[in-house]
């Protein structure tokens, strides 16, 4: 007796032949595939149906294929047994196969005696991506090159590429009595009105890099080569990717999408409605949607981030929001969704084999759709799909905004421009109407392109009303005026802030109160493109990853773009670094010590690369490595935005060696000119700026000694020759450059240095010494310069170094860590921890706001005392004065002991 038992795929046959008419016949067509499919066996079954008719011709072989395949596709996606992916590219793989195997035809019908060559099929869309429809045209591109396609005697490479390309494509679209193969669409090709439907390589490159539009750009995101000569494709497609993932950060490309959406939504505007007759492709919340969003953030970073090209939307999802440019809810949502409607959109095709995407709008017909895809009714199937059309179009629409564009531009004539900057909040108008129509009036070259002056219209009025709210609306103008003059074309700055309003705000924040981010916007305006990343204003990573950062890059091992590449990634940290303090609740300490874990990663693969260059032409000295010592505020880990680097050259291994290069140089002779690479590397301008400014007058003896010498040297003088002020500053020595064994050997030094016995008197005689010249010859730059005034951080310091040479412990790099130690023992004050705290926090923010002074200008004062920490301007200087006295009386307490030196310090 036959077993009455339901399984998934007898319930998936059954409900294609109940609901599919063309499934029920590929049923009864194919009994072979039917059995092997209720074994449960799909892999067996599809492979059975690619081998069907290997004798027959080709146009037959490939339509009963099709068919066939149709079929196994079909039950294993209704039984489950293949998810989306798997069968859409099943049904991608079975695309190239059929265009291979039909161009092969072309060429064997036309020069039997010739190889297949000189023509390549480049795949778009669904196909290039691997995610075909069920039912779905292809959309390929076909180019060849006139050098190495087949002719027949006086033939043109251009007219045997014609015939070639059309018999290809009647093998695959003619319909016979055994159906068709694909519908080929050739329109995405350039100027398909009046090209050849198969183009010159050369001539394809030339276009696309010269008159392609926006929408060209974005189809490239999904396009492969695909069959025929897959060399030329590739090369092809190398050569246009500037094209299509643009170094620059382009929001035109949202500009792009946001129009093309608008017009389909216009265009099938019957089909947005969500209900019977929605168009699950290019209706609200659908299909093209979900791709739009994932290729508009793609074509947004994807130039700088090749991570970001993933072809398929599901990948492509995937990878943004890895890379934190979306929200991983919006993934899930959009992930989701985009599986449940083309799931549907499959069960719409396999109803008669038809590239539809429309819900059937009669009840009948939406029920029997509803039924093969497992649902009750039509009802049913609307309530599940429902949700993920409305969260669809909601994310989408927070992309590119609403359908409706209302007029809000600024007038033209000076009148009335000047009554709606009035309105908008602006007091003092005139300088605002002389800037706006000096924009207008294309005297800025970088404004006087249609698209940066079509930008700069659709900005103005949310900026102006930006600017209205900022503490000096026309200091945040002229600072505006001067980046834009700067710029070499103002339109990708233009489109950031049009896609980013928000970013509006931070803009006029910056202008408003960061002198030295503003000058470095206007010097390179791709800065604030960095900002559009969600993660773009969390803290910097730890310094391995921050260096692996710096070191991937498409530029090799060439030396000059690696030091243009560091200076790109480390100038867009320490901008990012900037913008937290002016723009968020973000602890400057924090800030600080990012500021110097990027300036570790920058150090470290400077050097490297400086090494490796230099070991070109003089090898390396054996037994022997280049180390690097930090000290000062690197050393402790905590820059500001303006700081320069303290370093100390050394290196390990006998002094006497020689190099083993096609140059050789004695080893100290070899190691100084190194390390004057190494600081030209980090200190010299290139075309991506400047980086930071190198201090090595910490080194043994000064300007007077070497630049760099062995470690035995450094040890020996450290032992020796040393004054007071060196081993005071050797409190905060830090390795940052070396092996972890050169790192240990140096670590160790310093640590014998500083355990050295001292006379005490003498130590804080010294000390004092030295503390009243600095007082002398460089006095505080005003009542705020908290690092010279009296009680600031440059008698912290002493205090902390005096303490800890004198008892000999409390040792750390960190100031902050130290101080802690110090407290732990009983050997300093306590609320000092608090003091240092807040006169740090006050120098990273100065050094930002008020780079050339010691105090902010007046509007800047709320938000200095903010990131202090402080309610308002006057609870600051109060908290500031306090911690002063905190210090002031610890230091003078100790300085008090002192007795007059005579010696040397």
């Amino acid at each position: 007796m036959e077993s009455l038992t339901t399984t998934p795929i007898t319930d998936a046959l059954a409900r294609a032949r109940a609901h599919s008419p063309f499934l029920a016949r590929q049923i009864d067509v194919y009994p072979e595939l039917v059995a092997l499919l209720l074994q449960g066996d799909a892999e067996a079954a599809w492979a059975a149906g690619r081998a069907l008719e290997p004798d027959a011709a080709v146009d037959r072989r490939l339509r009963v294929r099709r068919s066939a395949l149709a079929l196994v596709a079909a039950i294993a996606d209704l039984a489950g047994l293949w998810d989306l992916d798997i069968v859409t590219r099943r049904l991608s793989d079975f695309a190239d196969e059929a265009i291979e195997t039909a161009l092969n035809a072309a060429f064997a019908e036309r020069y039997p005696d010739e190889a297949p060559r000189g023509i390549a099929v480049i795949a778009l869309g669904k196909h290039g991506s691997r995610e075909l429809n069920y039912s779905s045209d292809i959309d390929p591109i076909l180019i060849f090159d006139p050098e190495t396609i087949p002719t027949r005697g006086k033939e043109e490479p251009q007219e045997a590429a014609l015939r070639l390309a059309r018999r290809m494509v009647a093998l695959l679209t003619e319909r016979t009595g055994d159906g068709y193969v694909f519908r080929v669409d050739l329109r995405l090709r350039p100027s398909p009105e009046v090209s050849p439907i198969i183009l010159p390589v050369e001539a394809a490159i030339s276009y696309y890099e010269s008159a392609a539009v926006g929408w060209e750009q974005a189809a490239f995101v999904r396009a492969r080569a695909a069959a025929g000569d897959i060399a030329l494709g590739e090369e092809f497609l190398s050569t246009i990717r500037p094209f299509v993932w643009r170094r620059s950060l382009d929001f035109g490309a949202i500009r792009a999408i946001s129009d093309v959406s608008r017009r389909i939504r216009a265009h099938y505007a019957s089909g947005q409605r969500f209900g019977p007759g929605f168009d699950l492709k290019r209706g609200r919340g659908g299909i093209r949607e979900v791709e739009f969003f994932a290729q508009a953030h793609q074509l947004i970073q994807g130039g700088r981030n090749p991570a970001l090209r993933a072809p398929a939307t599901r990948a492509a999802l995937r990878v943004l929001g890895e890379a934190g440019l979306i929200k991983p809810d919006e993934r899930a949502r959009l992930d989701a969704a985009y599986v449940m409607l083309r799931t549907i959109e499959h069960r719409l095709q396999m109803v008669d084999d038809r590239q539809t995407h429309m819900l059937p709008e009669s009840p009948a017909a939406l029920e029997n759709v509803a039924q093969l895809a497992g649902y009750a009714d039509g009802a049913a199937l609307l309530a599940a799909l429902r949700p993920h059309v409305e969260a669809t179009g909601l994310t989408f629409d927070g992309l590119v905004g609403e359908d409706e564009e209302g007029d809000d531009r600024l007038p033209d004539e000076p009148r009335a421009l000047a009554q709606r900057l009035e309105d908008i909040g602006i007091e003092e108008t005139e300088p605002f109407v002389a800037r706006i129509t000096r924009w207008r009036d294309g005297s800025l070259r970088p404004l006087r392109s249609a698209p940066a002056r079509e930008a700069l219209e659709e900005l103005l009025p949310g900026l102006m009303r930006q600017i209205a709210r900022a503490p000096a609306p026309l200091t945040a103008l002229n600072k505006l005026d001067q980046v834009i003059e700067g710029l070499p074309t103002a339109v990708n700055l233009l489109r950031l802030l049009v896609a980013r309003p928000a970013l509006a705000e931070t803009l006029v924040t910056i202008l408003s109160h960061a002198p030295t981010l503003a000058d470095a916007l206007g010097r390179r305006a791709a800065l604030f493109d960095g900002l559009i990343d969600q993660s773009a204003l969390d803290l910097p990573p730890d310094v391995p990853t921050l260096i692996e950062t710096m070191r991937t890059h498409d530029a090799g091992d060439d030396f000059q773009h690696r030091l243009d590449h560091v200076r790109h990634v480390v100038g867009e940290r320490r901008f990012a670094l900037g913008v937290q303090i002016v723009s968020r609740e973000v602890d400057p300490l924090e800030v600080g010590r990012g500021y110097a874990r990027v300036a570790e990663a920058a150090v470290d693969v400077l050097a490297a690369a400086a090494v490796a260059e230099f070991e070109q032409t003089h090898g390396r000295v054996p037994g022997s490595e280049l180390a690097i010592l930090a000290l000062g505020r690197f050393g402790g880990g905590l820059l500001t935005h303006a700081s320069d680097l303290d370093l100390i050259f050394l290196f390990s291994g006998d002094f006497n060696a020689e190099s083993d290069g096609r140059r050789p140089l004695g080893a100290t002779l070899y190691y100084n000119r190194l390390s004057q690479r190494v600081i030209n590397a980090l200190s010299v301008p290139t075309a991506a700026g400047a980086l930071y400014e190198v201090d090595t007058r910490l080194r043994p003896s000064g300007n007077q000694g070497p630049l760099a010498v062995s470690f035995e040297s450094f040890a020996r003088y450290q032992a020796e020759a040393a004054w007071t002020w060196e081993h005071l500053a050797l409190t905060r020595a830090r390795p940052v450059f070396g092996s972890p064994s050169a790192r240990a050997a140096l670590d160790e030094i310093v640590r014998q240095t500083l355990m050295v016995e001292r006379d005490p008197a003498q130590l804080l005689a010294q000390a004092v010494k030295m503390r009243r010249d600095i007082a002398t010859h460089k006095p505080p730059a005003g009542p705020l310069d908290v690092k010279l005034m009296p009680g600031g951080l440059v008698d912290l310091e002493f205090l902390i170094h005096v303490t800890q040479l004198t008892h000999r412990t409390g040792f750390s790099p960190s100031l902050n860590v130290a101080l802690e130690r110090l407290v732990a023992a009983g050997l300093l004050d306590g609320a000092l921890r608090e003091a240092a705290d807040l006169l740090t926090r006050y120098l990273v923010v100065a050094r930002l706001v008020a780079p050339q002074s010691s105090e902010p200008v007046e509007e800047s004062r709320w938000l200095v005392a903010r990131a202090c920490g402080a309610r308002d301007w006057g609870e600051l200087l109060a908290r500031i004065d306090a911690a002063r006295q905190i210090i002031a009386t610890s230091w003078n307490a100790l300085a008090g002991q002192a007795a007059p030196s005579e010696g040397t310090t």
